[in-house]
């Protein structure tokens, strides 16, 4: 058998010699076996990753990182760290937060931070031994000595070209961890804790700040309006495309008419949960007024096409049904928009509030070509779109 890879799969036997003096039925048992054994294994793995996107708050997110992933693969132990400087981080890492978490594994020094950035070259993560790296490197991850592992992965955690923390994994096993092994299925990893910490960040923030809608548990109208103004800022800071869907619900007056409020509430709840599943984590929904809703999205302007597509098919497939049982039939009108954002800070937040009102009309453009149906505005004032 070959060596196991640091998340613990089995490599499929490669002794040539070896396998043709091998018995089939022998040969084809430890095929079998080394199948089965990466299945589990991968298994264990998408239950921890599921664990951190649906994780509610920050000390649940934790909990799995520190407890879950290293029971469920025997490491000696996780230690995290994250630059508090973030602005998605900011509630989550203030000092009286961090006392009420109890977490020694959670760590954000500058210290922490330098270090993994001289290991982690060009964004790649570093593998090998901790107790060769110097006292302050050591130190700025796993305090004493005696609690350095044998082995240890550093990964970086990016979004885009920003690192906004570092993932250490230890082993005690000295061959755990070691320089040229495959790291693919770890770098994955690393992103699904990367985004999985920013929907947290995001959950948290809405927590401490009420901007929650308590219908349909999206965020509401001024969270969505602070997110906008923050990624607008990003999108001029890195040169992306930032993309805007206005969705309102057709007809609703009549839904309500006809079927009560009751009924009309859950229609409303109903998309609100629809939207949510066809966007990206990280994306942000929100309840922006009445039957309408608003999603901010990353990307250009035919990824938003396609996004906004899909949310389109998702409400018209969905089975709401009256206090009788019968369907209710559903269907959105969507307005898209999108820009390449640039000049200065000023220009930038005023060109935020440009994104919102062309999503707006192109949704009532659709309203007026027939409902159920998406636009974009073909020649909207000062358009720079993407894509």
């Amino acid at each position: 058998m070959g060596p196991p890879t640091p998340l613990g799969l089995r490599a499929a036997p490669h002794n040539v010699t070896n396998l043709a003096q091998t018995p089939l039925a022998e040969r084809l048992r430890s095929l079998v076996d080394t199948v089965q054994h990466n299945e589990r294994t991968l298994r264990r793995f998408q239950s921890v990753e599921l664990r951190l996107i649906g994780a509610q708050d920050f000390a649940s997110f934790l909990d799995t990182l520190f407890g879950q992933l290293p029971r469920e693969f025997s490491l000696a132990g996780v230690t995290l760290w994250l630059d508090d400087r973030a602005p998605m981080l900011r509630e989550l890492l203030e000092p009286v937060a961090l006392r009420a978490l109890d977490q020694p594994r959670l760590r954000t020094s500058r210290e922490g931070g330098l270090a993994a950035q001289g290991l982690c070259e060009d964004g790649r993560p570093w593998l090998g031994t901790p107790r060769e790296l110097d006292d302050t490197v050591r130190r700025a991850f796993f305090g004493d000595a005696e609690q350095v592992p044998a082995s240890a992965i550093l990964l970086p955690l990016a979004s885009g070209d920003t690192v906004g923390g570092y993932l250490w994994l230890g082993s005690d096993d000295a061959a755990r961890f070691a320089q040229g092994m495959a790291t693919d299925i770890l770098e994955r990893f690393a992103s699904i804790v990367t985004a999985s910490l920013d929907n947290v960040a995001h959950r948290e923030r809405l927590k401490q700040l009420g901007m929650t809608d308590s219908l349909t548990g999206l965020a509401n109208r001024r969270y969505f309006d602070e997110r906008l103004r923050e990624e607008v800022m990003r999108a001029v800071r890195y040169r992306m495309p930032v993309a805007c869907l206005f969705i309102d619900i057709d007809s609703f007056k009549r839904i309500n008419d006809t079927y009560g409020h009751q009924t009309g509430d859950r229609a409303l709840a109903a998309v609100a949960a629809c939207v949510r599943q066809q966007v990206r984590l990280g994306d942000t929904v929100a309840r922006y007024g009445g039957e309408e809703f608003a999603a901010l999205l990353q990307g250009d302007r035919a990824d938003a096409l396609t996004v906004a597509e899909r949310v389109r098919l998702a409400v018209e497939r969905l089975a709401l049904q009256d206090d009788h049982g019968e369907r209710i039939a559903l269907t959105v009108s969507i307005g898209v928009a999108a820009r390449m954002v640039s000049g200065t800070p000023t220009e930038a937040a005023m060109l935020g509030g440009a994104i919102i009102e062309e999503a707006d009309r192109a949704m009532y453009q659709a309203k007026r070509n027939g409902r159920n149906r998406i636009e974009a505005l073909v020649n909207a004032s000062g358009d720079h779109t993407a894509g």
